[in-house]
């Protein structure tokens, strides 16, 4: 056997074998073989003979019918498919969501029949929101990391429908509430909104079809922010001009003013000469990691969940010189363009109740050292050694551009109440019958 002879075959040593080891065969057991041999060889000619006329005519007769070279296994082919129109323009909140309508969502879900004919069963579709934690209380759980809601939902069938092949198109519509977070992809948190459409058939196939939705909002702006800090135990006060909104994409104009930067005494003066400034923008994110049921045990119960809160430099600059100082006025005057880096991805400002909050703030920092001089000899300043470093922030709200989109309150069609009387109906003066009219009326239909 093949198996035996295997395991008596010694790798390390090579045995010989003599000539007179070898067993004789008779001359009627060698015609024997000889005769077996030509027969073997005779069929292994047709064989190939038999094989290469397969090639050329290209079926093969080894291969089985229905075997996966042969003939590959093919996904049936589905007998609808779903596709979307947007109609109305990109999904943008004006105001804070305290006050904002929202906005108006409408389009068209086109099913594409391709069969001749197929039966609808039921035929829906959902607008979800998704909110994904960075930062799961479980790793690798996907209900810590990820919550989805349902915000509204379409009916397109009632009952049951045949559809032919073709196009078949079903409106839809919605006011999405202005209370609503926009979309959001932070360093800690995620939040998108998407369409999830499904259609099954009578012989249960499924259909289905999804779209991501980006929500965004604009805050319009207002007057100036006039803002003051001041710096104790010195008499230092610092008074701020900052637009009420600014945008991740552009500069904005900062007018600082620094007062009480001189203190003169009867022959002598002691002031504050700023060396150095710099201002950067600062973008904190916080947000709240809950628990599934299953891994609540880790953060003290069901319901409850970690906090995390992550601050980065968006956008910043030194400036060692571009400000005016006025030592008799005792104040010092500069003006800045800010700006925030677009390569950095910034977030706008948000706050979502499952948690995730987004702030800004302007942080800008003044090194002031302090000098003596003689009233009569002013331009004569000696640094005393003392210096300070001042430190203050401003809140910034970041949005998006309106652009040329107005507010949902604005673009609404009147209602029934608001639709004026109609315009009075003419009659012919000679078949009227009704209560007198008056001379101005009868003047302007007799001529």
């Amino acid at each position: 056997m093949p198996g035996r002879l295997l395991l008596g075959l010694d790798f390390g040593h090579h045995r010989r074998t003599s000539s007179n080891s070898i067993p004789k065969t008779s001359s009627a057991e060698q015609s024997t073989r000889s005769s077996s041999s030509s027969v073997a060889s005779e069929q292994e000619l047709n064989t190939m003979d038999h094989l290469k006329r397969a090639s050329l005519t290209g079926k093969h007769p080894l291969k089985k019918k229905g075997s996966p070279k042969s003939s590959p296994v093919l996904a049936p082919a589905r007998p609808a498919k779903l596709d979307m129109i947007i109609e109305s323009p990109p999904l943008m909140f004006y105001g804070p969501p305290a006050v904002s309508t929202g906005a108006l969502f409408s389009g068209q879900l086109l099913m594409q029949v391709t069969d001749t004919a197929v039966k609808i069963e039921r035929f829906e579709m959902q607008f979800l929101a998704t909110t994904t934690t960075k930062k799961p209380v479980a790793d690798r759980c996907p209900d810590c990391s990820t919550k989805t809601s349902e915000l509204h939902k379409w009916v397109f069938l009632k009952e049951p429908i045949k559809l032919i092949r073709g196009e078949h198109t079903f409106p839809f519509s919605y006011l999405i509430p202005g209370h609503l977070p926009a979309t959001t992809h932070g360093q800690l948190g995620v939040l998108d909104y998407h369409l999830a459409a499904k259609a099954i058939t009578s012989t249960g196939d499924t259909t289905t079809y999804g779209r991501e939705i980006k929500i965004m909002r604009s805050i319009m702006p207002g007057n100036d922010k006039h803002s003051v800090r001041i710096f104790p135990p010195t008499d230092l006060n610092c008074r701020v001009t900052l637009p009420s909104v600014i945008h991740p994409i552009g500069e904005f104009l900062v007018y600082m003013r620094l007062t009480g930067i001189t203190n003169k005494q009867k022959d002598t003066q002691t002031r504050w000469r700023l060396r150095k400034m710099n201002w950067h923008i600062e973008e904190v994110e916080k947000t709240i990691s809950p628990a599934c049921p299953k891994h609540a045990h880790k953060v003290g119960g069901e319901g409850k969940g970690l906090s995390h809160e992550e601050s980065r430099t968006i956008g910043g600059d030194e400036m060692k010189q571009g400000w005016k100082s006025d030592f008799d006025a005792g104040e010092i005057e500069a003006e800045f363009k800010a700006s925030i880096n677009t390569a950095l991805k910034p977030v706008c400002d948000m706050v979502s109740p499952a948690g995730l909050t987004v702030t800004h703030a302007l942080v800008i920092e003044f090194v002031v050292a302090e000098e003596w001089a003689p009233n009569k000899k002013p331009n004569q300043a000696t640094p005393t050694g003392a210096a300070r470093v001042l430190r203050t922030q401003f809140h910034l709200v970041v949005t998006e551009r309106g652009g040329l989109g107005i507010s949902w309150e604005e673009e609404q069609p009147p209602v029934y109440e608001d639709v004026p009387a109609s315009p009075p109906t003419y009659v012919n003066i000679a078949n009227y019958e009704g209560p007198p009219l008056d001379e101005d009326v009868d003047r302007l239909h007799l001529g």
